[in-house]
């Protein structure tokens, strides 16, 4: 990939290694109006290849394309042409999920339930044995810094935007995921809540797991990414 820049980050050496995501000249193309007789190129031409282990950075502005390249990868969307691999699987193949994590720009998290109770479900949903559960949903907990009292007995409509967050974070952790996928995680949130988050990821480096970072704020990635891709107008610049 020709628009890629270093950081500060040691570099990996991804060269007997094959990547875990890879896309070459994948597409989007949106229908609107009445008729659906309107286009809307949202994505127009990405290949990009993302290795076991490192920490990689999509940026560019807001309405560049990050969002629908991260729903393609994930299986949301179907691409309107081009091709991709996720885990050496085809694009949108069922049984990528299990090993996958996932934090929405603006995740939904149920108002009525508690933070623990959530992260529950979504053990659950893992087919996640109780036993285990028990044991790590203290331990997400802790790593991204919500006390097991507000995650046992506050609704999660009474939490702030940066503990909302944490349980995003932590429920896109809970199957042990061997690549995340983090869209915006610092978004409106505060200067300390950014911090928080960002000392989350880079904790996460340290377990060696992959992670996929879209962002529009290039200091984000200055601090926690390997490499970085620059996404513009839906086209890799």
């Amino acid at each position: 990939m020709n628009s890629v820049a270093d950081t500060s980050a040691p570099q990996l050496n991804p060269v007997d290694q094959p990547p875990v995501v890879l896309t070459s000249e994948l597409r989007k193309v949106y229908r609107t109006g009445f008729w659906l007789n309107q286009k809307v190129v949202s994505l127009k031409s990405c290949s990009l290849q993302v290795y076991p282990g490192e920490t990689f950075g999509l940026l560019g502005p807001n309405g560049a394309g990050k969002t629908t390249l991260l729903k393609l990868l994930l299986g949301i969307i179907r691409p309107s042409a081009g091709r991709g691999l996720l885990l050496g699987k085809p694009l949108g193949d069922r049984s990528v999920k299990q090993r996958i994590g996932y934090l929405p720009e603006n995740p939904y998290l149920y108002d009525y339930l508690t933070g623990w109770e959530f992260l529950e479900l979504a053990a659950g949903l893992f087919q996640i044995p109780q036993k285990v559960q028990r044991q790590r949903i203290p331990e997400l907990l802790e790593l991204v810094g919500l006390s097991q009292t507000d995650a046992r007995k506050k609704l999660m409509r009474r939490y702030s935007k940066g503990m909302l967050q944490r349980v995003g974070m932590a429920q896109a952790l809970i199957n042990d995921p061997e690549l995340v996928f983090l869209d915006e995680p610092m978004s409106g949130l505060d200067p300390l809540g950014s911090y928080q988050i960002r000392e989350i990821i880079i904790s996460l480096k340290k377990t060696v797991k992959t992670i996929f970072l879209n962002t529009h704020i290039l200091s984000e990635v200055e601090q926690v990414c390997d490499r970085i891709a620059i996404l513009a107008k839906g086209e890799i610049i």
